[in-house]
């Protein structure tokens, strides 16, 4: 053996985790390692480029950063990097530097994949134990994403100014003129409604554009009630959600002001120019443009673009959550651009009504791969005989047009062309009623469909009550959390006795694994027992477990760990549908094991792993409650 073979094999001896490999395997390491010679503040790596070697640190120092620039790690003599990029797409995600003059071994990513399948303990370094490991597989992708990580509460600086409704527009230019801000909470009382689904919100919102637009420029007196220019109809988004939502909600209601809340109080406002530096243009363009198509064939043209924009969203690192959340929106706005279409087309309606979101769009959760699951609150004064009419068909140009922009018929009829899914608000509570207090199959499967839902057209106040009731009589009913518990486990994680992926047998996709049946559908199941037996507010998976954590149902650790799983299985599942866009396939949410990288399929087992987990804590948790249908 040559001295300098031997030379780099007493070194690799002599460092983790190269030290516990056999004699034989680390002469053939040696052999195969390539000698690099950096000088000092030369990139050895950039962020994004092809990667194909390990690199290990002979002499010198070499530091690491998030794409950012901010330092992620400074290393010496025996450092490793570049691990994460082979394992992660082969790209380079944290750029390299040589902080000195510096002596680099690189190993072929050939001979690093060799080693991470033979032996565990090479792998298990380089990838860490199985939770964290998977911990740092979710935070890889968010670790420099502001989008996916900061919430809008971050950006408040102060608590909202209040004035009263009957104070005068001046004394509201004076206040904004002092406090120097460009928006007001104005207090005002709730309407008296027929029936609970009526509430009116507890506050309004005057901008400067109001008071410029509206009186100013009108010569209103300066003493008029601030009410007669007040918006009454306030968007709001919840202290938790992301700037990226806010950056959406902004452009779909062409608004430049939201009030900020916490458990329905309003904490501060937030403007344009606070979430400016968060402008991703690529990712929301396509929302902005759905509300200016009048006509499905124009609609049908800009769908085309949502793929792409999908796409997109992968390539800048986004997280499920924003992809879900993105997704959603758009999913929305089709919706609510069909009913404003509709509406022009068959008129006004003869009684005010809700459109429904349902399923995975409601949760923030839908992606690339959907079909439509809708539904309508009519209200309470609806005749049948004098009105369905209008509704069926109005149901029905929605549905189509759905349709024609890539939203799938639902294979159940769960939409609101079927006339059992268009129900007044009174018929909706004691639908909701019925199947919490008679928790028998179909009710089961209708309470896992129906029980997300939000409103996205119409009288949206009334989605918010129905909400609050489902949420207030399931948590009071020990019997049917109990029956939706079990029910929750009808869907187990593909692992089989031995941890090994256990497939489909047959159908179109024999011998793959379905991401969302086997994967995250058992997780949004389980999520959505103790979500309601603690009666939260949330909708999305990820905002219902912090929900879950806080309340002390579940440890902290295993409420991470159980996001952590979500996120990494929702990514797999995300990554392969653009691929498949990518090729010129049609996306879907099966896989085979056999297109999974190593990386990949070490991680997923471990994400099921930590659902199966899960749902036998759901198992124990409620089978003290647990009674025959």
């Amino acid at each position: 053996m040559q001295p300098e073979i031997m030379d780099i094999r007493e070194f690799l001896s002599t460092i983790t985790p190269f030290d516990h490999l056999p004699d034989n395997i680390l002469s053939d390491i040696a052999n195969q390692i390539e000698v690099s010679y950096v000088r000092k503040d030369q990139v050895i790596l950039e962020h994004g480029a092809a990667i194909n070697d390990l690199y290990i640190v002979r002499s010198g120092a070499v530091e690491l950063h998030h794409r950012d620039g901010h330092l992620y790690d400074r290393m010496s003599s025996g450092g490793i990097f570049g691990q994460m990029g082979l394992l992660l797409n082969k790209r380079v995600r944290y750029p390299a530097v040589a902080k000195e003059d510096t002596l680099l071994y690189c190993l072929p990513d050939s001979m690093f994949f060799d080693l991470c399948s033979e032996y565990d303990h090479f792998a298990d370094f380089v990838e860490v134990d199985s939770r964290q490991r998977l911990r740092n597989a979710v935070d890889v992708n968010t670790d420099s994403n502001d989008f996916s990580t900061s919430k809008v509460k971050s950006l408040l600086l102060k608590e909202p100014l209040k004035i009263q409704a009957n104070d005068s527009i001046q004394l509201a230019a004076q206040l904004m003129a002092k406090e120097s801000t460009s928006a007001l909470l104005v207090e005002i009382l709730p309407d008296v409604a027929s029936c609970e689904a009526y509430n009116a919100p507890a506050y309004g919102i005057v901008t400067d554009w109001d008071l410029t637009s509206k009186a100013l420029a009108v010569g209103m007196s300066h003493d008029t009630p601030v009410s007669q220019i007040i918006s009454e109809k306030v968007v709001a988004l919840d202290q938790n959600d992301y700037v990226y939502e806010a950056m959406l909600a902004m452009l779909r209601h062409n608004i430049s002001h939201l009030p900020i809340i916490k458990n329905d109080v309003p904490i501060g406002i937030l403007a344009d120019t606070d979430i400016i530096r968060y402008e991703s243009q690529n990712s929301l363009l396509i929302v902005n443009s759905i509300f200016h198509q009048n006509s499905v064939n124009e609609l049908q043209e800009i769908s085309e673009q949502v793929k792409h924009c999908f796409v997109r969203m992968i390539d800048e690192d986004s997280n499920s959550h924003m992809i879900g959340t993105a997704m959603a929106v758009i999913g929305k706005s089709f919706k609510q651009r069909l009913l404003e279409l509709a509406e022009l087309e068959f008129g006004p309606p003869p009684v005010p009504y809700c459109f429904l979101a349902l399923g995975s769009m409601a949760r923030d959760e839908q992606l690339i791969v959907t079909d439509q699951d809708n539904a309508l609150i009519l209200d309470n004064q609806f005749e049948p005989d004098k009105h369905d009419v209008y509704f069926s068909k109005l149901a029905k140009f929605v549905s189509d047009g759905l349709a024609a922009c890539g939203y799938r018929y639902c294979s159940g009829d769960i939409m609101a062309t079927n006339s059992k899914w268009r129900k007044t608000y009174q018929q909706w509570e004691a639908c909701f009623e019925e199947w919490i207090e008679n928790p028998n199959p179909q009710a089961l499967l209708n309470s896992s469909i129906f029980f997300d839902l939000e409103g996205v057209w119409g009288e949206t106040q009334w989605s918010i009550n129905l909400n609050k009731f489902i949420r207030r009589k399931a948590s009071e009913s020990p019997r049917f959390l109990a029956c939706l518990a079990r029910n929750a486990l009808n869907r187990t994680p593909p692992l089989g006795f031995f941890k090994n992926f256990v497939m489909e047998s047959d159908g179109d996709h024999k011998h793959s694994i379905n991401l969302k049946r086997r994967g995250t559908a058992p997780i949004a199941d389980l999520i959505r027992v103790h979500a309601l037996a603690i009666a939260s507010q949330s909708r999305n998976s990820f905002n219902r477990l912090e929900d879950i954590i806080d309340s002390g149902m579940i440890p902290a650790e295993r409420g991470h760990d159980l996001k952590n799983a979500l996120e990494f299985i929702s990514m797999v599942r995300i990554r392969h549908q653009a691929l498949d866009i990518e090729a010129g396939m049609e996306p879907d949410n099966s896989i085979e094991p056999d297109n999974l990288s190593g990386f990949e399929r070490r991680n997923l087992k471990d994400a099921f792993k930590i659902l199966s987990n899960a749902q036998n804590f759901l198992k124990y948790r409620y089978q003290g409650n647990k009674m025959n249908l």
